[in-house]
């Protein structure tokens, strides 16, 4: 072969090659913009998929409806310095009356309070004592909501003095 020259069947098998390249390069662009469009929903949508979920946990917490709470709480549920953990659905119904209605009211809190963007996947609520239900300005009951794999779940209790 000549210095130069290229033979009919190297420029077939080059352009055969080619030809098929380009597709895969469209399919790898493709599945590639898709992975990056759906890797950017959930940042997207967490506000809304929190205040859908909010509403839901309000209402129930309002209507004390346990079953629907524990459904929407992660466990085990994080609880104030000093207080054993809630590890399951069981401990939770036994022990609602000391989440939502011991130091604060929670019930009462949540309808007029508002939830706080901490970070992306993270909001939290304040409630003052429940003998005290006006002073916003002292509102050390903190309600821990997380973004986790199966959705916007109730995370925690915690009062911020202790």
């Amino acid at each position: 072969m000549i210095k130069g020259t290229v033979r009919k069947s190297e420029l077939n098998s080059f352009a055969s090659i080619h030809a098929c390249r380009p597709w895969r390069v469209t399919r790898a662009q493709t599945w590639l913009t898709t992975i990056l469009i759906l890797s950017s929903i959930p940042s997207a949508f967490a506000e809304s998929d929190f205040s859908a979920f909010w509403q839901k946990f309000k209402s129930a917490v309002i209507g004390s409806d346990k079953a629907t709470i524990a459904e929407m709480t992660k466990f085990p549920l994080s609880m104030p310095y000093g207080v054993k953990v809630v590890k399951s659905k069981e401990g939770f119904s036994r022990r609602y009356d000391e989440i939502f209605k011991g130091e604060a009211n929670a019930a009462q809190c949540f309808q007029t309070g508002k939830p706080r963007k901490e970070s992306a996947g993270h909001y939290e609520i304040y409630c003052p004592f429940k003998d005290t239900p006006n002073d916003w300005e002292n509102a050390p009951t903190r309600f821990m909501f997380e973004l986790t794999k199966g959705g916007w779940r109730f995370v925690g209790l915690d009062n911020i003095n202790e």
